[in-house]
């Protein structure tokens, strides 16, 4: 028999399932934030969930946010259950199940003037973002942003009605400051190189439409913390509920099933305060970027790494291709060999050390996480997770044979076929596109690379040029099993 989840029913759940020590109704809004996806719920509603736990910060509760239709979907299925969520932490010696209530509202997308007037609110004052790497409006090879992006066009042309996150955003500071309110703080939560820095460029870059001298205003007094996240947190499907209800009894619409490792890193720049979130397992340091850099380059990097050859040989899960030698060896000699040695050092932590903790996570049978979520969006993560390592390590004169195998694999994968003939089903902006370039590069492998872009200077290179083409011919001759094995006898 299971409990449907709800407020009313939290004192009903299996006494092996954690519920808050504190009452939703006594927390305040106190954050806005933009994306309630898996990975806001099983990061930084949990970090402020634990907090809340500890009897303190109950005025910074969460306000939920969106734009997309499936935020809607999303906001329909959390409104069922009071803004309850399960999370569920699983490795291989352990499963856990505990309920987090820190959410205590979530505002329905469309209506913007009702999120204007929430962002308004004094009592706001941290808006974050969960948007994904794809949702900034930013040139893939550059990261510089597009302010002629038909959205950010259409919302500078009517601010009053915005339909873009930074839309929203900004009509909100242009109402606090006209009524003589602090501006809130930005904070991106997203996977992306200086986050803080591009969700500035975005707001300021939509502000400079409207109005250049509040753009300038944006950047003299509004503050944009950098940060870096990680949690590994796959898709919810029909399998995590069954096992949600199977192992513990509890029935919830959109469950969040995670590794138990959770890290945030987090640069303490917040004017108007901030939750105490360093009780709780928060980094905060001066400067971001090294720790930023490294979880980019080595975990980032290394997922898109495995992904595209464990795609190709039709595996499913990333545990699975952990477990597969070929794959596991690739990552380990590329990690070693290319990615390591040209990270700067960062403080207190032996990248040696750190790798190995990947590589366990990466392993981890329990977490469920699949290889297609890891393929999705490759024109926007290869540019941040993989071409910035190759283009340091040319301008370095090393080599790049797993790197560019990196990228021959993407756009082998791009083709739409596995090494066996199935399709390979993957989500990305820009896939008819990859699809036709990708089949053009068979037989010129230059097409592929022409997308400057996602390739931008690397692609013009000679080295990565040459490297590419010819890896993307073995793989096109022999399959992807094949050349893994020639590359780890350095034969590529």
């Amino acid at each position: 028999m299971t409990v449907k989840l709800s407020k009313a029913t939290l004192q009903q759940l299996p006494q092996n399932v954690g519920v808050p020590r504190y009452d939703q109704s006594d927390l305040k809004a106190g954050i806005i934030h933009f994306g309630i996806g898996n990975f806001h719920r099983a990061h930084q509603a949990v970090y402020l969930d634990e907090l809340f736990n500890a009897g303190t910060d109950h005025e910074w509760g969460i306000v939920g946010a969106g734009v997309l239709a499936s935020d809607e979907t999303m906001r329909q299925k959390l409104r069922e259950q009071d803004w309850l969520t399960t999370v569920v932490e699983q490795d291989s010696g352990h499963r856990t199940a505990h309920v987090t209530s820190s959410m205590i509202d979530y505002l329905k997308p469309g209506e913007a003037a009702n999120t204007i007037t929430r962002l308004a609110d004094p009592e706001i004052r941290i808006v974050s973002l969960t948007i994904t790497e794809g949702g900034y409006f930013i040139d893939p090879a550059s990261g510089v942003f597009n302010p002629e992006h038909p959205a950010i066009v259409a919302d500078a042309a009517n601010i009053k009605d915005p339909k873009t996150v930074f839309g929203l955003i900004l009509a909100g500071l242009i109402r606090r400051r006209s009524d003589g309110t602090a501006p809130f703080t930005v904070m991106s939560c997203d996977n992306i190189p200086g986050n803080g820095h591009v969700t500035s460029d975005a707001v300021s870059g939509l502000a400079a439409l409207v109005d250049p001298s509040f753009a300038d205003w944006i950047k003299a007094n509004v503050a944009f913390p950098n940060s870096m996240v990680d949690r590994i947190t796959p898709a919810t499907t029909d399998r995590e509920r069954n096992l949600l209800a199977t192992d513990f009894g509890v029935e919830d619409n959109w469950p969040v099933f995670c590794e138990p490792f959770k890290q945030w890193v987090l640069e303490d720049h917040f004017p108007t305060g901030r939750p105490a979130l360093e009780k709780v397992g928060v980094t905060f340091v001066r400067d971001v970027a090294p720790y930023e850099l490294m979880k980019i380059r080595i975990l980032n990097g290394g997922h898109a790494a495995i992904a595209y050859p464990a795609a190709l040989m039709d595996i499913h899960f990333v545990h699975e291709a952990m477990e597969e030698p070929l794959i596991r060896d690739f990552l380990i000699k590329l990690e070693s060999e290319e990615i390591i040695p040209v990270l700067p050092p960062v403080p207190n932590m032996p990248f040696d050390d750190y790798f190995a903790l990947i590589v366990r996570r990466f392993s981890n049978p329990k977490i469920g996480d699949t290889i297609q979520r890891l393929c999705q969006d490759g024109s926007n993560r290869q540019p941040k997770f993989i071409l910035p390592t190759t283009a340091d390590r040319l301008k370095a004169g090393k080599g790049i044979t797993g790197l560019s195998l990196v990228s021959a694999l993407w756009c082998r994968f791009c083709a739409g076929t596995t090494d066996s003939g199935k399709p390979t089903n993957y989500l990305d902006a820009s896939e008819e596109r990859l699809r036709v370039e990708a089949l053009k590069a068979k037989d010129d492998p230059k097409a592929f690379l022409a997308m400057n872009d996602i390739f931008g200077d690397v692609g013009t290179s000679p080295v990565f040029v040459e490297s590419f083409s010819s890896i993307l011919r073995t793989l096109w001759d022999k399959g992807a099993r094949e050349t893994l094995k020639l590359y780890q006898f350095n034969k590529l």
